[in-house]
């Protein structure tokens, strides 16, 4: 990676966009730091006593800008969440199916309503996290006025976010939100040795404890990056056939299907469910722990129980089968295959092609869930077993970190190829 890096800075093409990416992201750290008026940051770090998994999650990827009450807040979650909302229509309502078939224009209108959904999205999570700060009395001077800067301001600063993501996939290098995310996640790794030092100090645990951890993490950025390039390759084969006087197919050539196919998105949803109750019960002041019905059944749904470890990780199982079959459609690749003269050796084509090929992506599922189920509740069971509390880095984190890393480079090293391409003349 680094020595693609080197290279790429010698290009000045890609020098400048390397530069220009680098500056933007240092225009998302620089907001980070800055506080939204009439609110109190200490307030913020009242939200994580209620050990809400989907706030810590937005607190991981903003880069601490959530927990210090600043304008990047809510980071950029309302646009993941409008695209995935956009992708599930996309499948749901034809109109929309055929406006994404329509090439790049039809992408371009998608992309905008993309973006209002994400305006909209963050206006109604800037509106619940004022009351939830409200009621907790974060509001230095409760009032319309005050209300209508705080919303605006959260509201604007997801916008604006969305915004610089645009500008570095456009002009710059990578996946803009992909890397913005990615910059908030790095920019937390200081606080988690802090934090290890802190335990280390305290007794809590000892060198060979903080050895273990390390050595798990390196273990884990291994299983991630080998799970995240693994893939099954269905063999294809074209039958040769004659077009005028020229002879077409014949080659060999196969359907790549993903172990991690479905990437962080499960994991997204399942969170978000899983968050549910805590996020409501936030609204009316009620805490896991609290007496009464709704502490005890907010201390079952708490993140640090076996029963919201059970639940999450079978979640996980679940949305990533349901999201598997909204990418792929075995029938209509076997459609198309059939269509191009194409077949899977030992398999007729139609109808027994398209069951082969849901049988293999079945297995090839199931190993992608498992997997993102247990990178996903690993921080959660090394939370009961060592008793280390808001660990900044987890299974999760490092799927995106991993993943973003290596879509980079290889978007830099496609970069490289078409500048050094010399053709076939010489």
């Amino acid at each position: 990676m680094f020595e693609t890096i080197r290279n790429a800075w010698k290009i000045v093409d890609l020098r400048k966009k390397l530069i220009y990416t680098m500056v933007l992201l240092v225009v998302f750290r620089l907001g980070s730091c800055i506080p939204v008026p009439l609110l109190d940051p200490e307030a913020m770090k009242q939200i994580f006593s209620t050990e809400n998994s989907i706030f810590g999650f937005i607190d991981v990827i903003s880069g601490g800008a959530f927990q210090n009450a600043t304008i990047f807040a809510m980071s950029i979650t309302p646009y993941i969440n409008s695209s995935i909302i956009m992708q599930l229509l996309c499948v749901a309502i034809p109109a929309l199916e055929r406006m994404q078939k329509e090439g790049e224009d039809g992408r371009k209108k998608i992309a905008q309503i993309q973006r209002y959904g994400t305006v909209v999205l963050a206006l109604v999570q800037a509106v619940g996290l004022y009351f939830l700060l409200n009621s907790m009395h974060a509001v230095t001077n409760p009032g319309w006025t005050s209300a209508l800067i705080v919303i605006i301001t959260f509201t604007a600063g997801t916008a604006f976010l969305m915004w610089l993501g645009e500008q570095i996939t456009e002009k710059g290098v990578g996946n803009g939100i992909s890397l913005i995310i990615f910059a908030g996640i790095v920019s937390r790794i200081p606080s988690m040795f802090t934090s290890l030092w802190a335990y280390l100090q305290s007794g809590s645990i000892n060198i060979i404890g903080v050895i273990a951890i390390l050595i798990l993490a390196l273990a884990v950025i291994g299983l991630v990056v080998m799970m995240n390039e693994a893939e099954r390759r269905i063999p294809v084969q074209y039958a040769k056939r004659m077009v005028g006087r020229k002879m077409y197919g014949g080659q060999s050539t196969h359907i790549p299907i993903k172990v991690a196919s479905a990437g962080v998105i499960p994991i997204i949803f399942a969170m978000s469910i899983m968050s549910f109750p805590g996020t409501i019960a936030g609204f009316f002041g009620v805490k896991a722990g609290d007496s009464g019905f709704w502490g005890g059944f907010l201390s079952v749904f708490s993140s640090t129980s076996w029963v919201y470890a059970i639940l999450y990780f079978l979640l996980i199982l679940f949305f990533t089968y349901f999201y598997t079959a909204i990418q792929f459609n075995p029938i209509e690749m076997s459609n198309n295959m059939k269509k191009n003269g194409g077949f899977i050796p030992g398999i007729r084509p139609g109808r027994p092609t398209s069951d082969y090929i849901s049988k293999v992506l079945s297995r090839i599922t199931l190993a992608g869930a498992i997997f993102l189920g247990f990178i996903a509740v690993l921080p959660i069971f090394m939370n009961l077993g060592l008793h280390i509390q808001n660990f900044s880095i987890g299974g999760t984190s490092l799927l995106i970190l991993v993943g973003v890393a290596l879509e980079t480079v290889k978007d830099i090293e496609s970069q490289m190829l078409m500048r050094h391409y010399k053709g076939f003349l010489e």
